[in-house]
Formats: C-alpha cells, structure tokens, sequence
C-alpha cells in the first residue's frame, strides 16, 4: 500500500460506495471515466449488481448494456484525447515500457489488439490513448471494444446473474479449484511470455 498515496483507499472506497448509491447512472460514471482516466474497474459495481439481480433476465441485461456502451463511449473519449493531445503529453504520464507494448499491441494485431484489451486486464483506457495517437480508425475502435467488453461484461452477467447459484455450489469442490489452479497456470504461463515479447521490436 506505500505506492499509493496517502488515503486513496478511502478516496476510492468513498467512490465506489457513491457509485453504488445512484445504482445504473453510477455504474454508467464509473465505468465511463475508468475508461479514459480513473483507476477503479467496473468490476466493482458489476459483480454486486449482477449477484443482487440473479434470475432477472431484464435487470441483468440492462446492467450488461449499460457497462457496456458507457465503458466503451469513456474509451472513445480516451481515443480523442489521444488524438488530439498527442505522444508529448502521454509520455509525461505513461511508463516508456507500457507505451512500447501497447504501440506494437496495436501495430502487430490492429483491431484484434483492442479487442485483447477490452476483455482481458490490459490497461484499456492506455491502449485507447495510444490508438488515437496513431490515429487508428475510430470505427474499427468501437467495434472491437463492444465486442471485448460485451463479451467481458457477458461472461459476468451469465456467470452471476444467471448461473450464480449454480457457480457457488460447484465452487464448494475441491476438485474444481484444483481444475481451475491447472487451467489457469495453463493461460498465465504462454500469456506472460506472450506479454513479455510485446517489448520486442519487429526484426
């Protein structure tokens, strides 16, 4: 916790609890502004609103659509800001190692290398800076994002909402986690590799 400055725990605390308080529009903030500039995922709210709105098709849906269509409208903002403030201004705020993986990301993969950041951990609201700043197409942008956080967001509001009940019970089995530790080694190892080579340049 000594990297972080003093109190950002309770500033965000105090963020999430005011975001959960306004229900959906606080959920479309959040997730919206973590997009583009602030560090709190939408996870924080989602896995709480799907898990209260277990079994409701509509209310799970809603909730689906408005992270959504928010989180990938923020990464389009992130994009302009890109575009418009150039590498100048992200180099004074962005490590040159985050920078040199997500351009060559973007350069090697194209649209598929945002769709990898929307679903997976990889800093989103980063890539969407660097995309504007090489001036990526906006709409191959959009699309490859809603379809990385559609499928993001949808694997949480079928996994929760809909399997919830189902998940837990399967979770109280030893075996499983033994499956899911195997599985999870299995992705982590190639994908650290894989990560790590994004610092390679193009021979």
């Amino acid at each position: 916790m000594g990297l972080l400055p003093s109190g950002f725990w309770d500033t965000w605390d105090a963020y999430v609890e005011w975001s959960i308080d306004l229900g959906l529009p606080g959920l479309a903030i959040l997730s919206f502004t973590e997009a583009f500039i602030q560090p709190v995922p939408p996870e924080a709210l989602t896995l709480t609103m799907f898990a209260d709105a277990q079994g409701d098709i509509g209310s799970i849906f809603l909730i689906w659509l408005v992270v959504t269509l928010t989180s990938v409208a923020g990464a389009l903002l992130g994009w302009w800001l890109g575009k418009i403030l150039g590498r100048n201004f992200a180099d004074r705020f962005i490590k040159p190692k985050h920078i040199t993986r997500l351009d060559n990301l973007i350069q090697r993969y194209g649209s598929a290398g945002i769709f990898i950041a929307a679903f997976s951990p990889i800093p989103y609201k980063v890539l969407a800076w660097i995309a504007g700043m090489g001036e990526m197409d906006y709409r191959q942008f959009i699309v490859a994002g809603l379809l990385g956080r559609g499928l993001r967001f949808g694997i949480q509001a079928v996994a929760i909402g809909i399997w919830g009940n189902e998940l837990w019970s399967l979770l109280d089995n030893w075996e499983i986690w033994a499956i899911l530790g195997i599985l999870t080694l299995i992705v982590l190892v190639p994908a650290k590799k894989w990560w790590d080579g994004l610092l390679d340049e193009e021979e």
